[in-house]
């Protein structure tokens, strides 16, 4: 009997609810509205997509054409442990790495189409500098610095890149400057040119480091 009259406040509950659908279903003006709040929380999600896209556009800068994409200084401050000194344009940044080995790796935007047709320069951001030990046992040991950062894992280089997408626009390249002895007080410059990243020594200790090394 208490389960027959639960069943019957069950059943009256779901012709309340079949009687308000039929009312929301009947009036002709609840599909206009439901269209139109879709479309806009759609286009509410595409602006913010959008805008974060635009927020990770806003790291690149053109490549330089009179001057070095960065200058690395070293500046040894224990056994295998050095502070790099990151000078890029106005912009000075300090890291410290770990290990015999340095390695810096960098996004390049070109542009392709109608963008390079009107002169559209090419953009590059610096995304991770990384120490490296020679001795095997010690690899575990290096790590991986991040010179730039996504928001909420937006990230256009890599969407285009890893899917193989253009955008009829942009042509997503990752430029590498392989492993490069660290050595005290050495400085090199790197660059960028169609033989892709490249890093010059640009002092005395520097151009022994890389005589000892080889």
């Amino acid at each position: 009997m208490q389960y027959d009259g639960l069943a019957w406040v069950v059943a009256f509950l779901a012709l309340l609810a079949l009687l308000l659908a039929a009312r929301i279903l009947f009036d002709r003006h609840w599909f206009l509205g439901w269209l139109r709040g879709t479309a806009g929380l759609l286009f509410g999600a595409l602006a913010v997509l959008v805008a974060l896209v635009a927020w990770d556009l806003r790291s690149y800068e053109p490549l330089p054409q009179d001057r070095p994409l960065a200058t690395l200084s070293f500046h040894r401050v224990a056994d295998q442990r050095f502070e790099v000194t990151l000078l890029e344009g106005a912009q000075e940044r300090r890291v410290e790495l770990a290990g015999d080995l340095w390695q810096l790796d960098t996004r390049v935007l070109e542009w392709k189409g109608l963008a390079r047709l009107i002169g559209l320069a090419p953009g590059y951001r610096l995304q991770d500098l990384s120490g490296r030990f020679l001795a095997v046992e010690q690899q575990a040991m290096g790590r991986k610095v991040p010179l730039a950062s996504d928001i909420l894992g937006i990230d256009l280089w890599r969407w285009l890149r890893d899917g193989q997408h253009d955008l009829l626009t942009f042509v997503p390249k990752a430029g590498r400057v392989n492993y490069l002895p660290m050595a005290d007080q050495a400085v090199f410059a790197v660059r960028y040119g169609a033989g892709g990243l490249t890093a010059e020594p640009m002092n005395a200790a520097a151009i022994q480091a890389l005589k000892d090394w080889q």
